[in-house]
């Protein structure tokens, strides 16, 4: 008897036999129970690596041991195949995005196969192919029908390097979440999605999911999703019609308004200087912060800014306070405008002591005295100082004051949330077609759905420079579809991550042709049991998983509010694995540091 393992041998012969009997080929069977898991597919890079073997190698696993206890299990396989390294390796090399991208497909198919990973091939869905993407582009349709698409000329993360616009969640630490480059702002037309109309459901329903997800990502989306509770208010600029709108989770602080302060993108900026003897100053400080990438403005610690020359009006006292444009006030959250009150922010403290802003006390410790000239007191206390509402405690005098704000007509309770529309517009080729042409009679149109897909053009010429689909005269010339007059097709493509926003449900039926998937199929498998994948996409494709799955369920494809039951998240393959104690000690930090002082502390030495 043999005792030595010819693996070559074995392995081959088996895995021939596999594919042959088709073993691992998955059917809709209703009389048993489903179970559904799958890892999050990859881009085809070109080569597998050892963190695709550890994450594909638990779902293989738990695949297997399902199918022997009996369940019908779906574990398909896929690529996530549009994206700007294709792009890259056209502008260098000449190769075609295309072939570029399917030729990293054959290989690392190859490579998943002789692993023997139990995937049902037969359901393989690559996002680059006509045959996917057409249907990101109808999706893209019915969400325009609804008004969750739209366009609009907004300021804009965008990549120099890339010459694209990423969304809020692809800026990591104000970097480029591809290429690594510091982004800075922009203002373009871009298309969005009205993903702000489902972050109440989106917030709400993580409660469904406490237990089947790590709480670290819960806590992300909560965080990322940022809802707060508070007032906005409009206060009038000095001899004008305009006003600055504010949102304020403090209107108890109202009345210890002395400045208001507005960020360096805030549109008003340039006006409200326009003439005054500031006006230069200002101009010198915007420029400065907009060619600022976001990482370097979070970093800065000295507050800055810069008097406007105007002043605005304390629409509850009457009283003249001097308009500031600050390095500190960041346009994507709430108005980019604040309502300062140094005596209970620390920030608006620093910031008035540097430049002599005066300081006005309206609220009291509740026991003990404080010096409101040495720090801001932002606790729970009692008013002072504010008409009246001496004598109420911070918490009462919150509702009460929203409540004369909304009677004066000055402004109104509101739930503010931080998540920001989303951005898909991107200025490159390999992409989705956004299915949009622009006629100078009948305005924006949206390509009939007959007309899908819109086809990415093959004859493209890649130097590096701005969206080569602008370049290319028979995509964008085009006939209007309602006149038949000469138009033009919209040359921006879709973000990559719609494309994984929904694959899950693609590949419950790979093969229609008829709509996305059939909605019985998709309702007997979904949702996904189990889902394996990083944590590095907790507010990226999952939010946007989340999301979409919810547009879907309310036109009717599908009958499931969350896409994924239960989340693995299965850590990263190190070169050499290290204990935390030990990496603080190399560090030389103690196990009391906070995470933004170890980020410091970890940039500090990468610069050495």
């Amino acid at each position: 008897m043999n005792r030595e393992y010819n693996f070559k041998e074995i392995e081959e012969k088996l895995l021939k036999e596999w594919e042959e009997n088709d073993l691992f080929k998955t059917e809709e069977k209703p009389d048993k129970d489903k179970f559904y898991v799958l890892e999050m597919f990859p881009y085809p890079s070109g080569r597998i690596h050892m963190g695709h073997v550890r994450n594909y190698a638990i779902g293989d696993v738990v695949n297997r041991y399902l199918r022997m206890k009996g369940k019908n299990t779906l574990h398909p396989m896929g690529w996530d195949a549009f994206g700007m390294p294709a792009e890259n390796a056209a502008i260098k090399s000449g190769v075609h995005p295309a072939k570029w991208t399917y030729e990293n497909i054959d290989y690392m198919k190859k490579e998943l196969k002789r692993l023997g990973f139990s995937y049902d091939w037969n359901r393989e869905v690559t996002t680059c192919s006509p045959e996917y993407y057409r249907w990101n582009q109808w999706i893209f349709l019915k969400m325009y029908e609804k008004g969750i698409a739209y366009r609009k000329s907004a300021v804009v993360n965008w990549c120099p390097h890339d010459m694209t616009v990423l969304a809020n969640e692809q800026v990591i630490e104000g970097r480029c979440w591809r290429c690594d480059t510091p982004v800075v702002q922009k203002e373009i037309p871009s298309w969005f999605l009205r993903i702000t109309d489902y972050a109440e459901v989106l917030l709400d329903d993580l409660e469904t999911l406490k237990g089947k997800w790590p709480e670290a990502v819960l806590t992300m989306q909560k965080n990322w999703i940022g809802k707060s509770v508070g007032a906005t208010i409009r206060f009038p600029v000095e001899n004008s019609s305009q006003y600055i709108e504010v949102f304020t989770t403090r209107p108890d602080t109202v009345f210890g308004v002395t400045f208001m302060a507005l960020a360096p993108e805030h549109p008003v900026v340039l006006e409200l200087s326009k003439g005054t003897d500031q006006e230069e100053d200002v101009k010198a400080f915007v420029q400065k912060y907009l060619t600022m990438s976001t990482k370097e403005r979070g970093i800065v610690e000295e507050k800055e800014g810069v008097f406007t020359g105007r002043y605005a009006i304390n629409p509850l006292t009457g009283e003249k306070i001097p308009v500031w444009v600050a390095n500190y006030i960041l346009w994507g959250y709430g108005t980019g405008a604040i309502m300062a009150v140094p005596a209970h922010d620390e920030r608006d403290h620093e910031f008035a002591k540097k430049y002599g802003i005066p300081i006005k006390p309206v609220i009291k410790p509740l026991e003990g005295e404080w010096d409101y000239q040495e720090k801001a007191f932002e606790e729970e206390g009692i008013l002072i100082n504010s008409d009246g509402f001496d004598g109420l405690k911070s918490s009462e005098a919150k509702e009460k004051i929203t409540e004369e704000i909304e009677k004066r007509g000055i402004g109104e309770k509101t739930i503010n949330f931080r998540l920001r529309d989303w951005n898909i517009s991107r200025q490159r080729y390999w992409g989705t077609p956004i299915p949009i042409i622009y006629c100078n009679d009948c305005g924006t149109v949206p390509v009939p759905e007959e007309d899908l897909p819109v086809l990415l053009p093959e004859n493209v010429e890649f130097t590096g420079m701005g969206n080569p689909l602008e370049q290319v005269e028979e995509f964008v010339k085009t006939t209007c579809p309602r006149c038949g007059k000469p138009a033009r097709r919209e040359t921006d493509t879709m973000d990559t991550f719609i494309d994984s926003s929904w694959y899950f449900l693609r590949y419950c039926d790979p093969h229609n042709e008829e709509l996305p998937f059939d909605k019985e199929k998709a309702d007997y498998w979904m949702p996904v049991d189990l889902y394996i994948g990083g944590i590095e996409h907790a507010v990226l494709h999952l939010l946007y998983s989340r999301f979409f799955t919810k547009f879907l369920m309310e036109i009717g494809l599908v009958d499931v509010e969350e896409p994924f039951s239960q989340l693995l998240t299965q850590g990263m393959v190190l070169k050499k694995w290290i204990k935390i104690e030990k990496l603080l000690e190399i560090l030389g930090v103690d196990e009391n540091i906070t995470l933004d002082e170890l980020k410091l502390k970890v940039e500090e030495l990468k610069s050495k």
